[in-house]
């Protein structure tokens, strides 16, 4: 039974020598495209389909995978849109480097610091951390304690560490802005985890001074930068479109309800809308709803979100070109992107 087809038989085949029948392969190095051209038809004619993985895996010291941190929850992560469209630009952009993914939960058990043991043991060259990411935070201590470079998105860094961010904080204000100038003073908010614990509810002034996770806490300080103290921060464990319309169904149950809900994301925001719905509550005529990420919502119509559109394909792409860049050593840094304001159907003017 004859041996299984090398890659010495290729050279010999293509008349080249091994070396240059791998660069053929890498893609790396001064190879004429002729040259490439020949090895390649010797592969097709030999039935070599290119050097074993694995062992080009152990002579680079690299495993090929960057690991991606996306929570203590994947079906929850892939009921939103944004963790999607962020892994399909990250995906798109690191497969250009040969790259693959791998997702792994930050804990082993929800709502509890237990760290996922993978943490420990997943190969990977570069580990990106999704969401909320704080300095203290044990994911974060267990990967660099394994020397693993860290691209952190929405969160707080360490030396060392790059980030990706967007500039939610001035949207924020924008929108606040967009809503004081209709004449709406009765503003609550729906906002996205302030930490870990699963609250859910009315937060309190305590509560208010410890958002941990910097999402929840620069859209806050952006409605505050554009003159508004919510009338109600409610707070919620997740982005889920049922949170917030048992949000809504709250805040707009209240005797003194709000003429405009600020939801930080789009799912949430499609909740409150939902409650409105429910509650027999005209939208924008009786209460005015907004969100954050302008997200294509189509079961939502005729209505259109008003909302703070940021660039998730291109930010996911911009995590990609993070990670190429540790991988080459390049110094981290931090890379922001700009967001913009899109009035949609549901807000107006203050009811009279």
């Amino acid at each position: 039974m004859p041996g299984r087809t090398t890659l010495a038989d290729v050279a010999a085949a293509a008349g080249v020598s091994v070396s240059t029948a791998s660069l053929a392969f890498s893609g790396a190095g001064p190879i004429a495209a002729t040259t490439r051209a020949r090895v390649l038809e010797a592969a097709g004619t030999l039935g070599y389909r290119g050097p074993n993985p694995l062992g080009r895996q152990l002579r680079s010291g690299r495993a090929g995978i960057v690991g991606v941190v996306v929570g203590d929850s994947l079906r929850r992560s892939f009921r939103d849109p944004v963790s999607i469209q962020l892994l399909d630009g990250l995906a798109s952009s690191i497969e250009t480097l040969g790259l693959g993914l791998l997702l792994v939960r930050g804990s082993d058990e929800p709502g509890t610091d237990a760290l996922n043991p993978l943490l420990a043991t997943a190969a990977m060259d570069v580990a990106v951390i999704l969401w909320g990411a704080t300095t203290d935070s044990p994911v974060l201590a267990a990967l660099r304690e394994r020397g693993v470079p860290l691209v952190v998105v929405e969160g707080r860094v360490g030396e060392g560490d790059a980030l990706i961010r967007i500039q939610d904080r001035k949207g924020m204000r924008t929108l606040g802005e967009h809503l004081l100038a209709l004449g709406h003073r009765r503003i609550a908010t729906v906002t996205l985890p302030f930490d870990r614990d699963g609250r859910q509810g009315p937060a309190d002034a305590a509560r208010l001074t410890h958002v941990r996770y910097e999402i929840a806490r620069r859209r806050l300080l952006g409605l505050r930068d554009a003159g508004i103290e919510p009338t109600v921060v409610y707070e919620t464990p997740a982005s889920l479109v049922e949170l917030g319309t048992a949000a809504g169904r709250e805040l707009l149950s209240r005797p003194d309800r709000p003429t405009a809900i600020v939801a930080q994301s789009d799912l949430l925001a499609s909740g409150v809308l939902l409650a409105a719905r429910e509650l027999g509550l005209a939208v924008p005529g009786e209460v005015s709803v907004a969100g954050f990420d302008g997200l294509d919502l189509p079961w939502l119509a005729p209505d259109v979100l008003t909302s703070v559109h940021q660039p998730l394909q291109a930010k996911g792409e911009l995590i990609g070109r993070a990670v190429g860049d540790l991988l080459d050593g390049t110094k981290p840094r931090t890379r922001t992107l700009d967001v913009s304001l899109v009035i949609g159907t549901t807000t107006g003017p203050v009811p009279v």
